[in-house]
């Protein structure tokens, strides 16, 4: 057997699996792309992009920070974001992070160690999980969105432990369902516990101020950790953490992904204040996202809390096949596979976002609901 041949056999095995994965081209100018994380529709705004070119004229930003923050890769431009955020959400500290996946895989292995406890929902991010796999910590996946199963653990275990960190999304990346914050925080209280919530599917589209769905179910100053992400509503790069100083401080010291990676350029960070001075102002384009979401839940006779609407064909197979029929027909929708998501429950995930007409909504539940797929 050749050097090489073993992964040539991976790879044979994962593409009869159905698994196989590839980088795919941009998406064409003329489908319905429902793929995108881009909920707000701001990416192809152009207006935007003309009003910062304006801003531009007047400011010279750097396209390259060219070292870790911690040497001298700090600008100016990170410490108005994270003070932004601060006065934002009211809180004492943020830290603006290269990507969620950076905050996710960094934190809790930073504030955790042996005598600590990790309790997450069964189905948090791929990223929180690889955060669990890396802290030195004992860890346990209660049943998604099952706050008995929750309790239970934490009656169990939560007083041989030094600290407890109880880990959710508020909106999960797969299925599009929502946490119950409030029932979450009653626990976190009763048991003196942290609270850990990763906001990255609802910053943007949920609450007052498109806060996310702690502002929404008005308890953000009960989570110690609230995370968002730029890279999906925000349409930039990056990511943030609002917490206390203390726990701020502490990551900052602590965490590797912030400390042993070149800082974000200040162009993007002021490109992301420039969009999240928006973010409140965006009740308009919340409200056609929600339209559009009850559009498409009724004509496909589907259930739906979020503008996340899994469609569960089954098979891997099954899943590619109906998403290369979609895309036959206009509709630029990729399949989600195992192991992703759990064995036999592969789909299509229909991610709506602002730029969605309703006429859009009306042509792609007109397709789900005939035979030709």
């Amino acid at each position: 057997m050749s050097h090489d041949q073993s992964y040539k056999q991976s790879l044979e095995k994962l593409q009869k699996s159905g698994g196989f994965r590839s980088i795919h081209n941009p998406v064409p100018d003329n489908m319905i792309n429902v793929c995108s994380n881009d909920y707000l529709g701001l990416q192809h705004d152009s207006k935007l992009y003309e009003e910062f070119s304006e801003e531009l004229s007047s400011a010279k930003y750097r396209f390259t920070a060219a070292s870790s923050r911690l040497l001298t890769g700090n600008s100016d431009e990170y410490n108005a974001l994270e003070t932004y955020l601060k006065k934002l959400y009211s809180t004492e500290s943020a830290l603006v992070f290269n990507s969620g996946y950076h905050i996710n895989a960094g934190i809790l292995p930073a504030l955790t160690d042996k005598h600590d406890l990790i309790i997450a929902d069964k189905y948090v991010h791929a990223s929180i999980i690889d955060g669990l796999k890396l802290s030195s910590t004992d860890y346990i996946r209660y049943r998604h969105l099952d706050y008995e199963h929750l309790e239970k653990i934490l009656k169990d275990k939560a007083h041989k432990y030094s600290s407890v960190f109880i880990v959710t999304e508020s909106i999960f990346s797969m299925d599009g369902d929502c946490a119950d914050l409030p029932k979450i925080v009653a626990l976190k209280k009763k048991y003196n516990a942290f609270l850990y919530v990763d906001e990255a599917h609802a910053l943007g589209v949920r609450g007052e101020k498109g806060l996310g769905l702690a502002e929404e179910q008005n308890c953000i100053a009960d989570c110690d950790f609230i995370v968002g992400t730029f890279g999906k509503a925000i349409a930039s790069i990056g990511a943030f953490v609002v917490c206390n100083k203390i726990f701020a401080s502490y990551v900052i010291n602590h965490t590797r992904t912030l400390i042993y990676t070149t800082a974000l350029p200040p162009i993007n960070l002021a490109w992301t204040l420039f969009i999240m001075k928006k973010i409140p102002q965006y009740s308009d384009k919340r409200a056609h996202l929600q339209n559009l979401q009850e559009l498409f839940v009724q004509r496909a006779n589907l259930n739906a809390d979020t503008h996340i609407i899994p469609y569960i064909l089954g098979t891997n197979e099954e899943a590619i096949r109906y998403a290369n029929n979609l895309q036959n027909k206009g509709i630029y929708a990729l399949p989600v596979r195992y192991p992703t998501v759990p064995r036999n429950k592969a789909r299509i995930r229909f991610s709506l976002h602002a730029g969605l007409s309703e006429a859009d909504i009306i042509t792609i539940t007109n397709i789900l609901h005939s035979h030709e797929i």
